[in-house]
């Protein structure tokens, strides 16, 4: 029988830094069974691929090195050779389990109620006794700084053994263990202690940033509310919780409320503010049909809303599952830096040996001195700011991404969309709507009031897309309708009735000239508006034509926008369509952009590919779709939509509001993460030499060498946090 392949993700608590992560991850992949390890230090998750029948044996290895690990959720089973994608992630929920050793507490703890708060408060404490005993019995502050110091010093001792018996022997912990206990026997008892207070004031800043970071995508779930206004079938309506909704049940959201699920409006108008899931800042008029998003704010209206997600998988719910995978996959530059910090601790250690032991056996040196140095670099070989210098800036992006409706599949997509030379845009539903609109009311023997008061009469009742144009632009010039009688639809021409006592045909041009006469006139204004991409329905009243109406499936609002910004980012644009070309050339025209129309998914990435040979690296923008093999293709593929399964999961990033300029903020959110990640890669690493070398040559000692270690973490954690705050416009 085939192997089975199991994916268990657990949640750990107090997991604060690199250092935490490579413990974890080098603790698991030595467990027999386990195939994978992911530790994403930003999500507070480590996911595990293994083919064990339980999972208590992995829970254990990772409490035994002092986190907290609340219940695993197990992922369905796959047989040994399947891809895992992001479909086959378990993320349904994680369920908050006991606790093992200690709890750092959740997010919304203060600094002083987690387990590192108390040790940091107990040690601060016993050096400040330890300081007022020694200056009044000054024979006993040497014991009394020793006792202080061991306060500090023993659980993080503990943490060391646990971590080297686990396969991590160089950790920071057996670092300052090391450092601490040497201090003291050449004397530095009051040093020691002080060291070991700041590394653990440095434990605890690392912990309140990297919770700051955690929580800023969680924080995205308390938008959606607890409870909700179910409609019964006879009409009553009573408070439920949200999280009981069934796909399907009618749901009634009143004037200023949050929305409590995905939904489809069934009745009522609202404008809906969506800024709290897209980013968009003006609210959006909707209406019958019209989608809603869980979290959203019901402005002006009462609705009725037909739910169409469970609360575990709205598009809340599944920004965040996606976020919390995208931050276990790895970028590139992370990858490198892993790899690299692999041979920078045992390479800083070996450093420190040859410093305490070389000069005085060579050179007649001191030994306490030349340890005390050696020492201070031991302090100084920690790679927490390094290792977390690239995960912390992807984490910080991925949140402020998806909070402003940006959703990216890792930190390698995150990379790469700073790199694209040429954006390929699907034009249906990507650089337009989608819907088309009336562009043009023209009268020939009536007003244009009476054309389009007739048209709507005619369309009423249908679903038509053309018809709903109609009827959207009817009402919203607060045009009224009239009531019609004997309608009948012509199959492939149009719809006829008698309106008013007068028999009224709507339909193609080609149709119309069945039922009345076209002058030259008027057929090269039906060319003309032709030519604009748009289509004409021609309007006959008793056999004369009364006139035309014009509808398009215009651009987006902001496409034009979207597509200078990239333009001026030094982008190539191009727009890949199946749509004909006459269409195709006219909104190619409207928004300056290279067409290439009447084209089949195959032609479309074939395109993608000679781009590539070419040596252009591609961003495939559709709907992901019909433009699958294309967003396969290319470097990167955007999916643009409104929250949907396809739109999340196609591709390699998502547009959730579906505005073309997103496209361009994603690349400037990629080139800002890029250019934090270098200043924190040349913070830890700069630091870490200046402190190196004024250690060697005897200007600072153990203090400032722990400094340079938390302290650069913590630096570069607050650097990489500004990228949660919107950029500057």
């Amino acid at each position: 029988m085939p192997e089975t392949i199991r994916k268990t993700r657990f949640g750990v608590q107090g997991m604060d830094c690199a250092g935490c992560a490579i413990k974890i991850e080098n603790a698991l992949r030595r467990m027999p069974g386990v195939t994978e390890v992911s530790v994403s230090v930003a999500g507070g998750a480590v996911t595990v691929e293994h083919d064990r029948p339980n999972t208590e044996a992995m829970r254990s290895q990772i409490a035994g090195l002092g986190y907290t690990v609340v219940d695993p959720e197990e992922d369905r089973s796959k047989h040994v050779g399947h891809h895992y994608g992001v479909k086959g992630s378990a993320h349904e929920g994680d369920d908050v389990g006991h606790s093992h050793i200690h709890d750092d507490g959740p997010a919304d703890k203060n600094w002083w109620q987690t387990s590192k708060g108390d040790a940091t408060i107990a040690s601060g404490a016993a050096i400040a006794v330890a300081f007022v005993l020694g200056r009044a019995i000054p024979a006993i502050e040497q014991w009394a700084f020793l006792v202080a110091m061991l306060i500090g010093l023993v659980p993080i001792a503990k943490r060391a053994l646990s971590a080297a018996m686990a396969g991590t022997p160089f950790s920071i912990e057996m670092l300052m263990t090391i450092a601490a206990v040497g201090a003291v026997f050449i004397g530095a008892t009051e040093e020691a202690a002080t060291v070991v207070f700041l590394f653990l004031i440095g434990e605890l800043l690392e912990g309140v940033a990297a919770r700051k970071a955690r929580s800023s995508i969680q924080d995205l779930t308390k938008l959606v509310p607890k409870t909700a206004r179910l409609e019964d079938d006879d009409g009553q309506v009573h408070e439920v919780d949200a999280d009981t909704l069934t796909v399907g049940a009618m749901i009634q959201v009143r004037p200023g409320d949050r929305i409590p699920a995905d939904g489809v409006i069934v009745s009522g108008e609202s404008s809906i503010d969506e800024a709290p899931v897209t980013g968009e800042s003006t609210p959006v008029r909707k209406g019958r049909d019209e989608s809603l998003f869980a979290g959203t704010v019901n402005g002006d209206g009462l609705l009725r809303v037909r739910v169409t997600a469970a609360a575990s998988d709205n598009t809340i719910a599944r920004v965040v599952k996606l976020v919390e995978e995208a931050q276990e996959s790895k970028a590139p530059t992370e990858r490198f830096v892993d790899r690299f910090s692999r041979y920078y601790t045992p390479g800083v250690v070996a450093v420190a040996a040859l410093v305490a032991i070389v000069p005085p056996l060579l050179f007649g040196g001191a030994w306490n001195g030349w340890i005390y140095r050696g020492l201070a670099i031991l302090l100084i070989g920690c790679p927490c700011a390094l290792v977390i210098s690239v995960p912390a800036a992807i984490a910080a992006s991925l949140s402020a991404g998806a909070r402003r409706g940006l959703l990216l599949k890792g930190g390698a997509v995150l990379e790469q969309i700073g790199k694209i030379t040429i954006a390929c845009f699907d034009k249906t539903g990507t650089l337009t709507a989608g819907k088309p609109q009336v562009t043009d009311v023209i009268g020939f023997d009536r007003s244009e009031g009476d054309v389009l008061r007739f048209a709507a009469a005619l369309e009423t009742g249908s679903n038509h897309p053309l018809a709903n144009a109609i009827l959207a632009r009817a009402a919203e010039l607060q045009i009224w309708v009239p009531p019609t009688s004997n309608a009948t639809a012509i199959g492939g021409k149009g719809v006829q009735a008698t309106v008013e006592g007068v028999k009224i045909f709507l339909g193609s041009p080609k149709a119309a000239a069945e039922f009345t006469s076209v002058t030259s006139d008027q057929e090269a204004l039906v060319s003309r508006l032709n030519d604009e991409g748009k289509t004409v329905a021609l309007l006959v009243m008793d056999d004369r034509l009364a006139g035309a109406i014009a509808m398009r499936d215009e651009a987006r609002p902001d496409a034009r926008k979207g597509l200078k910004l990239l333009t001026d980012a030094g982008i190539r644009t191009v727009m890949l369509t199946g749509d004909n070309r006459r269409t195709a050339n006219a909104i190619g025209r409207q928004l300056g952009i290279d067409v290439e129309a009447e084209l089949l998914p195959e032609d479309k990435q074939r395109i993608v590919g000679q781009f590539q040979k070419a040596g252009w690296s591609v961003a495939k923008i559709g709907d992901g779709i019909n433009d699958a093999p294309a967003l396969a293709a290319a470097e990167v593929g955007i999916a643009m939509g409104g929250g949907t399964d396809v739109a999340l999961e196609t591709a390699d990033a998502a547009v959730l509001h579906g505005r073309v300029s997103d496209v361009a903020a994603m690349v400037d959110l990629s080139k800002r993460t890029m250019a934090n990640i270098r200043q924190n890669i040349a913070v830890a690493l700069g630091l870490k030499a200046v402190f190196l070398i004024t250690t060697v040559i005897g200007l600072t000692g153990l203090w400032p060498a722990i400094l340079a270690d938390t302290g650069a973490t913590v630096l570069v954690t607050l650097n990489a946090l500004r990228l949660l705050k919107p950029p500057a416009t």
